[in-house]
């Protein structure tokens, strides 16, 4: 692997956040006066919990002091060393009426999650995404632990709220400063509206980018934007595809709500390609959540095709499957930005409870759901959005979009775009490059999120 020499050789050192001239503490001065540092995180999501886990790794990676870990994740945040206190599932649930029914439960697992952190002492709290969940744990802990010029932990959130997406969003950015001291945001520009709202927030380059690191390739310096092209032949030779088949690759969601609702109608979409497709096969990507898992055993016994089920989890089989496919269907999420890092043509579509639907049409500012055209404006991925979400519709879609070169054209170019939109900028790693050094740093966002976690110092 190479690390980005280039940006870094350009650049005087740079001195953190931590080495300003002004009073406070950072994570690492607080550490050093404990011979440890503690670090309470917590994500509620699948993709928070990749993002957990890459975040673990690299504050003990660029830690000069063990790194205890207490709080909320799933499989990849296990694997680095956390000890949930309950499955990560508990509070896996998105929606405005879909979450009622489970409220007194998130209102149990809240309360639970925050007398663990009392204990815990933490010099750090993370939280990430599932920001119902993740502002109500630091707004109580603010007030139980005080700020950290009394002693206190700094509060620390990953991925910005969306602000951005709806009526009077900025409005509320105001209110997250009195607990939440600094965002790490991953879309571009977010940063600069946070600060203006008086929330200290820094761009740190979004997760996706990191699936390249997971797979062991070169990061080539000289590009505006990174590419996994994966191996398609490898995955087909693997599975024993025949070279005339027709691969769709299947991505219904992480969480068991939106699976529900969303595989039985693209089980009617692919009944309907099936005829226009004879060799058709799919391959659904299982999002390593045990709830999805069972769920998705169960319905694939009436599947309409030959498929095969894959492990989210497992980075170079997922891209090896992308690059084999000739187009993907995609219920909304970070999935849209994996289609982009692959350049792999999709399909996006989407449908929730009723009033859900109904709230995010009175409330939404943007005519997209999909983050690449949310990103450049354009309809360059096709949505099938709501009542519009239907197995006839997206099946005229996906059959336009196999057949049409040019609309298969239109999501490549607007990919490169996309990456280069979403990747750290110059500066940023530059600076952190150049404080780490090479041997430790390779310019990813986790590591990026690390550094400033350890060297953080809030204003005062």
């Amino acid at each position: 692997m190479r690390t980005l020499r280039a940006a870094r050789s350009l650049c005087p050192l740079w001195k953190p956040r931590a080495f300003a001239s002004r009073s406070g503490k950072s994570a690492m001065d607080m550490a050093a006066r404990d011979g440890e540092l503690r670090v309470f995180v917590v994500a509620g999501e699948v993709s928070g919990d990749r993002m957990g886990g890459r975040l673990m790794s690299s504050l003990k990676r660029l830690s000069p002091f063990p790194v205890l870990f207490s709080g909320v994740g799933g499989s990849m945040m296990l694997s680095e060393g956390l000890r949930s206190l309950f499955p990560m599932e508990d509070i896996s649930v998105m929606g405005i009426w879909e979450l009622l029914p489970h409220l007194g439960r998130i209102r149990g697992k809240l309360k639970e999650t925050e007398e663990a952190a009392v204990q815990f002492e933490p010099h750090v709290v993370v939280t990430i995404d599932s920001k119902g969940f993740s502002f109500r744990l630091l707004k109580q802990l603010r007030a139980r632990m005080s700020e950290p010029s009394l002693g206190g932990p700094m509060h620390f959130h990953y991925v910005a709220p969306s602000f951005w997406a709806w009526k009077g969003g900025e409005e509320r950015l105001r209110n997250l400063a009195k607990f939440v001291d600094h965002v790490f945001c991953i879309l571009p520009n977010e940063a600069e509206v946070c600060q203006l709202n008086g929330l200290d927030a820094s761009f740190v380059g979004h997760p996706v980018l990191e699936d390249i690191l997971d797979m062991d390739e070169a990061i080539d310096a000289s590009c505006d934007y990174w590419n996994i092209p994966g191996d398609g032949q490898r995955f087909r030779s693997a599975c024993q595809i025949h070279s005339g088949a027709t691969i769709m690759s299947l991505l219904p969601g992480s969480r068991l709500q939106e699976v529900t609702r969303m595989l039985p109608i693209f089980a009617k979409t692919i009944n309907m390609l099936k005829h226009a497709f004879p060799e058709l096969l799919t391959v659904i990507h299982v999002a390593p959540n045990k709830h999805v898992e069972s769920h998705i055993d169960v319905v694939m016994k009436d599947w309409p095709v030959s498929f095969f089920l894959i492990s989210g989890e497992n980075t170079m089989l997922k891209y090896d499957a992308f690059q084999a496919s000739q187009v993907a269907l995609c219920t909304s999420g970070t999935v849209a930005v994996e289609m982009q890092l692959a350049k792999l043509p999709c399909v996006v579509a989407y449908r929730a409870h009723f009033l859900t639907e109904w709230y995010i049409r009175y409330k939404a500012k943007i005519p997209y759901i999909s983050l690449p055209n949310i990103l450049t404006e354009s309809a360059a991925i096709p949505e099938a959005l709501f009542n519009k979400c239907t197995p006839e519709n997206i099946a005229a879609k996906l059959e336009l979009l196999i057949h049409d070169e040019c609309s298969r054209e239109k999501q490549t170019s607007t990919a490169k775009k996309v990456m280069k939109l979403l990747s750290p900028s110059k500066e940023v790693l530059c600076k952190s490059a150049a404080h780490w050094g090479s041997k430790h740093f390779y310019g990813s966002p986790s590591e990026i999120a690390a550094s400033m976690v350890l060297n953080y110092v809030k204003a005062s």
